[in-house]
């Protein structure tokens, strides 16, 4: 459906599409980073063993040294697979509100924009609270690298 504005043709914004999108390209980033996540720790796990057993001067095969590396792998890749999709949740909300009518797309679209900077403003905070430093800082500057990065998306998108 779209309506003439001056001389150039807009569309509303397809609702399905919008939430497919954010699905879909969540559960790839959860995918692609879980696996790497499994990977790297797999290997850092590896190779921590190598260095304890360079040191102790004897083999840990088969111990719970050994036996706790994939499970670790596998906690953190799970944990970072979900992550997107959490914020998926989040960031979407707005546009299921949209769907049933409690507003419309152009503002669920800012909602869901204004939902993810104000979760990366809480988690950086968050985070923040276990390292050095202002966490509330850190938190604003989660929020604006999401900025950046909404930013450095839309301009791409405006040359596709």
């Amino acid at each position: 459906m779209g309506v003439v504005a001056g001389s150039a043709f807009v569309t509303q914004p397809d609702l399905q599409l919008i939430l497919r999108t954010l699905l879909t390209s969540s559960i790839a980033l959860g995918i692609s980073s879980g696996v790497s996540v499994y990977e790297a720790e797999v290997l850092e796990g590896e190779r921590r063993i190598e260095e304890i057993e360079k040191a102790m001067i004897m083999k840990l095969e088969d111990t719970i040294h050994t036996e706790s590396i994939n499970i670790n792998a596998s906690v953190a890749s799970i944990i970072v697979f979900l992550t997107p999709l959490v914020s998926c949740l989040i960031a979407s909300a707005p546009f299921y509100l949209s769907r049933v009518g409690f507003f419309e797309v152009k503002y669920a679209a800012w909602g869901s924009i204004l939902l993810a900077l104000g979760t990366l403003a809480f988690v950086g905070t968050y985070m923040g609270r276990n390292g050095k430093g202002n966490p509330i800082l850190k938190g604003i500057r989660m929020a604006l690298f999401g900025v950046l990065a909404f930013l450095i998306g839309f301009l791409l998108e405006s040359f596709i």
